[in-house]
């Protein structure tokens, strides 16, 4: 009879190491034309509000790396958060991001769920690493986001002792991202031609952060009022105007009168 024994499954040896000039970026297509325009929405309101620094990097389909006992792993979230990066030099373009060597630890990664892949849930603990493990295990992000627009759905987990745990939606279906202190859910609607569920984010007053179209909509729409009560006060002016004209005429016919009868006014 041979006892069978499972192999004890040894912790991963992370180490941050930078990226070899010659190293080979994945460059792998997205799924579908959503996949990047929703997270050009997600990025897109967060600077139009102005709630990205120069010292933040947020990117989308960009490199995270680290080194996995002694090799190098990438992954390409579909969009991430860091909230404190070191600057780069002026003519150099950063090709990926190294957590706790290049800046802080990655805060939120989102990956917006493939119809055929299903891998952004994979628990994956060897090579190639699925995503989830990776990101829990590895990078240990805090919040991770994962979003389904076929359903559509969202899904997210917060590390909690080492583990991701599922988050409950509040009463209007979001979900609140501490990194970020906002609520995270989805609309939908247009933008850019485009008509689907997107991803956006509310403020803690539940306040809807507009799009940067939508905030020049808003600028046109009050311009546009202002212009109208400019000109209403015009023509209120033009009014009175008329009126102390035909006020001063009417003065002036009557003085004539009363002088044709020899009288004063």
């Amino acid at each position: 009879m041979v006892l069978q024994v499972n192999p004890i499954q040894k912790e991963p040896i992370v180490t941050w190491e930078a990226l070899p000039a010659d190293f080979i970026l994945p460059d792998d297509p997205v799924e579908n034309i959503q996949q990047p325009a929703i997270a050009a929405a997600l990025t897109d309101a967060l600077g139009s509000t102005g709630r990205i620094q120069p010292q933040v990097l947020i990117g989308s389909n960009f490199g995270l790396v680290a080194t996995v006992n002694k090799k190098i792993v990438v992954k390409a979230p579909d969009w991430f958060y860091v909230p404190q990066v070191q600057s780069v030099g002026t003519n150099v373009v950063r090709r990926s991001y190294t957590p706790n060597l290049e800046g802080a630890a990655v805060a939120v990664v989102m990956e917006f769920l493939s119809d055929t892949e299903g891998g952004e849930l994979s628990v994956r603990s060897t090579p190639p690493y699925g995503k989830l493990y990776y990101y829990e295990k590895i990078l240990q992000v805090p919040t991770y986001v994962t979003y389904d627009p076929y359903e559509p759905s969202i899904e997210l987990r917060c590390l909690q002792n080492g583990q991701y745990t599922l988050q409950q939606a509040d009463a209007n279906g979001r979900y609140w991202i501490s990194e970020l202190e906002l609520f995270l859910g989805i609309w939908q609607g247009e933008r850019l031609c485009q008509t689907m569920n997107w991803l956006r984010w509310w403020d803690t007053e539940g306040n809807l952060l507009l799009w940067s179209s939508e905030q020049a909509q808003q600028e046109r729409q009050r311009a546009e009022q202002e212009r109208q009560r400019a000109e209403q006060e015009r023509q209120r002016a033009e009014q009175e105007s008329q009126r102390a004209q035909q006020e001063r005429q009417r003065a002036d016919i009557l003085a004539a009168k009363l002088r044709e009868l020899g009288i004063d006014a």
